[in-house]
């Protein structure tokens, strides 16, 4: 007979409610600083849960137009859980996150994926499609997704954190700014911008600080926009449950955080805002390798990816070179970030053939379990990289066929109230 003796459920750490602003809740934080204290500590081999926010904080709701993503306040972002101590880790350690499980919230079962105004976020694709916000509501059932706003797909979503990382150094924090400023200054004029330095206007920590202390992590406290050494927000969608991480250790403790749920994403989320966008619940257990940094020339994080992980064996595959065939047909030297864009770019226009708007099409690659892999680095002046679609999300054939595409209407995405796209 089953009785609760010896039955501990796991703690949950950090409590949030996905419908609040995240600015008006405790445990939250939206910018890197080695001055925020921990908001919880952990023993090495414990496991704990923390519920997370979405990442824009509830700025963004189910409903049918882009409002909400045209006017996100981009000052606030992201809205991260934590930190959380682990006892025992010091800086050289390497500090070992297993990611047991991650669901959305029971009373939010659903998510949003974006894409950017030019002046507001952008996207991989800002300027070429001189970007307007749309967005597609997802309705997360299971495993699965499906959108009233991107009709005839259905895929099962892997789910995992967009952004995790350890805490910096006050050195290592005083490197990330003075490189991404003399990048910012070089390019003062870029639209979207190259990048984004510290901005007090926006900042959040949701625990009681110093009006000092309060006043330099805002001041001097990174964004959390890219991935740095720590790990940060790099949008990995294979660390989902079951994923194992290795981080560098730069503070006593460690001090993780966490936010930026993604249930499903394409590699790349290009979109900007490109994943199926969720607040939801995290799992972890950690541990300490000790000099972990010097043993493993840990520059970067290491990654152990998710058993898990759903089999689509029927792919469709477009290719991408380093020559701007969709612009003005520029020639580029092995630039794979051009091949890429091509890729997609060439995948948009074959989606738009079957009776996708370019809005639905570009959506539909940022959320969807899009694999993206590099094909050759080493035939110059061409790098080639690919961008394959998995056939048996659609319930509509995709393939080519002598025939074309019979004429198909799967109406819009979500767009602005005044119509503009």
């Amino acid at each position: 007979m089953a009785t609760q003796a010896n039955s501990t459920p796991h703690p949950t750490l950090i409590r949030v409610d996905p419908f609040i602003p995240a600015d008006q809740q405790k445990g939250i934080h939206n910018r890197w600083h080695p001055d925020i204290p921990p908001f919880a500590t952990v023993k090495p081999g414990e496991t704990f849960k923390i519920e997370c926010v979405d990442w824009t904080g509830a700025q963004v709701g189910n409903n049918d137009n882009s409002d909400d993503i045209r006017n996100i306040d981009l000052t606030k972002i992201h809205n991260l859980s934590g930190p959380i101590a682990v006892e025992g880790a010091e800086p050289g350690d390497c500090l070992v996150v297993d990611i047991l499980d991650i669901t959305p919230f029971e009373k939010m079962p659903w998510g949003y994926t974006g894409i950017f105004e030019l002046e507001n976020g952008g996207g991989l694709f800002a300027r070429e499609f001189n970007s307007r916000a749309a967005k597609a509501i997802w309705d997360l059932n299971g495993i699965y997704a499906t959108s009233r706003h991107i009709p005839g797909v259905r895929f099962a979503g892997v789910t995992h954190p967009g952004l995790i990382g350890t805490a910096p150094s006050t050195e290592l924090l005083a490197t990330w700014n003075r490189r991404e400023g003399a990048l910012i200054e070089a390019h003062a004029d870029a639209l979207p911008p190259v990048a984004y330095g510290p901005l007090s206007t926006g900042a959040y920590v949701g625990q009681e600080l110093s009006g000092a202390v309060r006043d330099k992590i805002y001041a001097e406290g990174a964004r959390t926009v890219p991935g740095r050494e720590h790990g940060g927000n790099c949008d990995i969608k294979n660390l989902s449950k079951g994923s194992r991480c290795y981080f560098p250790v730069f503070v006593k403790g460690a001090n993780l955080s966490v936010g930026d749920l993604h249930f499903s994403q394409g590699d790349g989320e290009i979109s900007f805002c490109g994943a199926i966008e969720m607040a939801g619940i995290i799992t972890f257990n950690t541990s300490i390798i000790k000099g972990g940094i010097e043993k493993f020339a840990l520059k970067q994080p290491i990654f152990l990816p998710s058993p898990i992980d759903p089999v689509y064996s029927s792919k469709i595959i477009f290719e991408g070179l380093s020559v701007d065939l969709h612009g003005d047909g520029k020639q580029y030297n092995m630039d794979a970030t051009v091949a890429y864009k091509q890729a997609a770019l060439n995948a948009i226009a074959y989606l738009e053939k079957i009776g996708y708007t370019r809005q639905q099409a570009y959506l539909l690659l940022s959320a969807a379990p899009v694999e993206s892999h590099v094909g050759a680095m080493v035939d110059s002046p061409n790098a080639c990289v690919t961008l394959a679609i998995p056939t048996a999300i659609f319930d509509h054939d995709i393939l080519p066929n002598p025939n074309g595409f019979p004429k198909r209407d799967f109406g819009q995405c979500a767009i602005r109230s005044d119509g503009v796209v």
